[in-house]
């Protein structure tokens, strides 16, 4: 508190237009009216914190709408103009445990119901493991599942509902080192994901097990007192993506070793090798690209037929043509 004046949290619950854009973008309005955060590059602050400024003492949200025009967003360096609606919540409104979940890095999404007329706000946190009451914290565990930050706004008989979601980042277990390596290391830090190499099995089944729910294990051994543990370990671990670099003869290899090691069709369907989307890369950083795809498609939902790509497991004849 600030002279009597508390901070407002600031986010978008509809939005048209404005191009590529952070989908988790917040702003801050501290109790002097300073704004902290993103949130369409800025055009909007003096306008949320004058409305924040505003709002009635005992009113726990405003929704507001905002717009900019081509001319306004060429200045502001937005692709294009749009139109958004936009929750003011005091901070006093939001759960303490949301902060503490973020904070920690922990996966967890906002449920926030307003009234008819969008003046109060009650807001629930939801955890991945949280079993869901309602169609609202159900959509919140679809978005923690996506491993991707992300809002969603329901509409129905009760009102407005908007979920936010904030899973935590996906970690890469990079198993074996050299080029490809570093550079698929590289290629998850720019996706804002985390990522560790490891050089045994032993380590490598330490980071699945430490980080089970937000794991994706890249193989890149060829050595099967490595790479078949491993595998098994993550598929009956459940994470949420597994791959295995190799030649079509080095897949079948882990398969059978798999097999031998009691593994079940059904989770050995959940392998993708050879690894990556058909992309036809060649060098380094193209397959280190086609990896990181293939996985952000398989956290997304996505079926890449839809897209009109293929994994490399399912094509035929060569992986280098």
């Amino acid at each position: 508190m600030s002279e009597g004046r508390t901070a407002f949290l600031a986010r978008p619950v509809a939005e048209q237009g404005f191009g590529p854009r952070e989908p988790a973008g917040a702003l801050l309005v501290d109790p002097r009216g300073e704004c902290v955060g993103s949130l369409y590059r800025g055009v909007f602050d003096a306008e949320l914190a004058a409305e924040a400024a505003a709002l009635p003492a005992g009113r726990t949200a405003r929704v507001c709408e905002v717009s900019v025009g081509a001319g306004e967003a060429v200045e502001a360096r937005l692709t294009c103009g749009g139109r958004a609606e936009v929750l003011l919540q005091p901070l006093t409104a939001v759960p303490a445990e949301w902060w503490e979940l973020l904070e920690r890095g922990a996966g967890a999404a906002l449920v926030t119901r307003l009234d008819e007329g969008a003046e109060h706000a009650t807001s629930v946190v939801v955890r991945a493991e949280d079993a869901p009451a309602n169609d609202a914290e159900r959509r919140a565990g679809e978005l923690l599942a996506t491993r991707r930050a992300g809002r969603d706004a329901l509409y129905g008989e009760s009102g407005l509902v908007l979920v936010e979601a904030y899973p935590s980042a996906p970690y890469v277990v990079v198993c074996g080192g050299g080029e490809l390596a570093d550079i698929i290391t590289r290629q998850a830090l720019l996706l804002e994901w985390e990522a560790v190499t490891v050089a045994s099995a032993a380590e490598a089944e330490k980071e699945l097990a430490e980080h089970r729910d937000a794991a994706c294990l890249v193989v890149l051994t060829h050595e099967p007192d490595f790479d078949v543990p491993v595998l098994r370990a993550a598929l009956a671990a459940g994470v949420p993506y597994v791959g295995a670099l190799g030649s079509r003869r080095t897949t079948a290899r882990r398969r059978e070793g798999l097999i031998a090691a009691g593994v079940t069709e059904d989770r050995l369907a959940r392998v993708h090798g050879p690894i990556g989307l058909d992309l036809g890369a060649r060098t380094p950083a193209e397959t280190a690209l086609a990896i990181c795809a293939e996985i952000l498609a398989e956290l997304g939902g996505r079926q890449t037929a839809d897209l009109g790509l293929r994994g490399l497991r399912d094509t035929d004849g060569p992986l280098r043509r």
